[in-house]
């Protein structure tokens, strides 16, 4: 698996760039390939879609897109062709969409239906947090990082933080945060 990229444009098209690293040409999808200027050199952020019979690149600005992709990928019905063109308007606007349930605003999207629409709100709404508040406490970040993957939503976590010593060992904060969440 591939974490980036980096190289020149040397072309684009409709849905895709072409990378040029060390004379090797990445052919990689991306949501808006009108961003890039040929012969400039980029870092793009990389998710690899491997099949029994493709092996395709997805490529992001940074890294925040490309874990959004990675969390709409993981919706029921939502794949990376379809994803993709949802990553093309600014992420602000897709999770203001998420979180206020704006069916209209995901159903302009190609191949995004009603149903689509609904289960993209269902498994994200409430999961997802903006661009600036993605792990900016001093001291939690680990903390942050294990009660995410536990499932637990980043707007209960802040919560609780305040109430947490950053300076004892991540296994006591951890403990403390369990304990506060099951109030």
């Amino acid at each position: 698996m591939f974490n980036y990229i980096k190289g020149k444009v040397t072309s684009y098209g409709p849905n895709y760039i072409s990378l040029d690293n060390n004379g090797i040409g990445y052919l990689i999808y991306v949501p808006n390939p009108y961003l890039y200027q040929e012969q400039e050199e980029y870092t793009i952020y990389i998710y690899s879609h491997i099949r029994e019979d493709e092996f395709t690149l997805y490529g992001f600005k940074s890294e925040i897109e490309r874990d959004f992709f990675l969390r709409l990928i993981n919706v029921k019905g939502v794949g990376p062709k379809l994803a993709l063109p949802l990553l093309a308007s600014p992420v602000d606007s897709l999770y203001d969409a998420i979180e206020r349930e704006n069916i209209m605003y995901l159903t302009k999207f190609p191949k995004v239906g009603d149903k689509v629409a609904r289960q993209i709100i269902l498994d994200l709404k409430g999961k997802l947090v903006k661009n600036d508040d993605l792990f900016t406490n001093d001291g939690f970040e680990e903390l942050m990082g294990v009660l995410d993957s536990l499932g637990y939503k980043k707007t209960d976590i802040k919560k609780i933080l305040p109430q947490i010593d950053a300076s004892l060992p991540i296994e006591k904060q951890l403990k403390d945060a369990l304990k506060l969440l099951m109030r």
